[in-house]
């Protein structure tokens, strides 16, 4: 999978292209390999493709050779994957319609994790939370530790900083997603939690080394967090707050949400009794919160067995949406935006795929393989 890894890698520098498109590509060519080597006419087909991105791919095919810049990028950036790097790339991840093209990384990896067989938890909210907030904040992460959860969390001030370190106090293994490089520390005044991270857990993102903070990587910082985790907890978090965007990714993904509750006195509450208001899970106490996690399906450690299933003859849409059907719950929407169909073939084919025994529904228009 080397050559296809340069390829991911070399359309991920391609302004213009983003993970959707990306996913559109694959799905279309087979391969981004096929992708890079295809046609103007060819890619003008693929949904997305505009005249002007079209130039913009054609001035990158014609200045860069992917596995010449596979090892020159990797020499500034050693460790990162690629969706082609299917045993290490997060499997979770890679279920949702925008996953990283490119997604780098420093400290110590752990496999169960990448291959879902140990749940991710995500805790996300304010900056400038209350004691409230910070003292509830440190008590579950540690409660989550001790427990096998891995916590994760973007290593922003606030509620981010006592996720992060209450994990660590505990013992516990923690993720810091970033919006900057992985070798950039932002807050600045975070180092020693980073560095600790580092040793204890991993530091993740999208960004090649030395990238810098920016306002517009914060949104899809909170993407990945949400991608990685089988739910997401929202402490602390007035109306106007990044945490409520990754609440909303987190109910894209088809995964659960759940709230510390607040005070109505309190306005960095108030974020969060709207999301209760809009059906997330309010968490009573430690042990509820623990309950209801335990009641997570397990997904399956081997998820290629699957494929290796003996399998009626499908056509090539049935086929499709079937391959793209995650292990876990997947919506309706995420399979439309994943296999690029129109959403009346999608809602044919899984009904198709329901009475072969092959897909269930679940409320919600959510769906997963039987």
């Amino acid at each position: 999978m080397t050559e296809e890894r340069a390829f991911w890698l070399a359309w991920a520098q391609v302004s213009g292209v983003g993970p959707v498109l990306l996913q559109r590509l694959q799905q279309h060519f087979g391969t981004l390999t096929a992708a890079w080597q295809a046609s103007s006419a060819a890619l003008q087909a693929v949904e997305g493709m505009g005249t002007q991105t079209l130039e913009q791919v054609n001035a990158a095919r014609s200045q860069l050779h992917p596995a010449e810049f596979l090892v020159s990028h990797a020499a500034q950036n050693p460790h990162f994957w690629t969706p082609a790097d299917s045993h290490e790339y997060p499997r979770l991840l890679l279920e949702i319609a925008s996953p990283p093209p490119v997604l780098y990384y420093r400290g110590i990896v752990d496999e169960g994790e990448n291959q879902g067989g140990k749940a991710l938890i995500g805790i996300v909210g304010t900056r400038s939370p209350s004691e409230y907030g910070k003292r509830w904040t440190r008590k579950i992460s540690m409660a989550l530790a001790r427990n096998g959860f891995t916590v994760v969390s973007g290593l922003a001030e606030g509620i981010d900083t006592e996720a992060h370190q209450g994990c660590l106090d505990a013992g516990g293994r923690t993720i810091a997603v970033l919006g900057t490089g992985v070798d950039i520390v932002y807050p600045p005044r975070n180092r020693k939690l980073y560095e600790q991270i580092i040793e204890q857990g991993l530091v993740v993102n999208e960004f090649p080394s030395k990238t810098p903070p920016d306002r517009a990587h914060f949104p899809r910082r909170n993407r990945i967090i949400a991608g990685l985790c089988r739910a997401v907890l929202v402490m602390e978090a007035p109306t106007r707050s990044g945490a409520l965007i990754t609440a909303r990714f987190t109910n894209d993904f088809a995964r659960d949400v759940y709230v510390l509750p607040g005070s109505l006195d309190n306005p960095r509450s108030h974020g969060c009794l709207g999301l209760l208001n809009k059906g997330a899970t309010v968490i009573l106490s430690e042990g509820h919160l623990l309950e209801l996690l335990g009641s997570l399906p397990q997904i399956d450690p081997a998820p290629a067995a699957f494929e290796q299933l003996s399998l009626p003859n499908l056509e090539p849409e049935l086929q499709q949406v079937l391959t793209t059907i995650a292990s876990e719950l997947m919506s309706f929407d995420a399979i439309v935006q994943q296999t690029g169909y129109a959403t009346g073939i999608v809602a044919s084919a899984l009904l198709q795929l329901e009475l072969l025994g092959l897909v269930s529904q679940l409320p919600g228009m959510r769906y997963q393989r039987c």
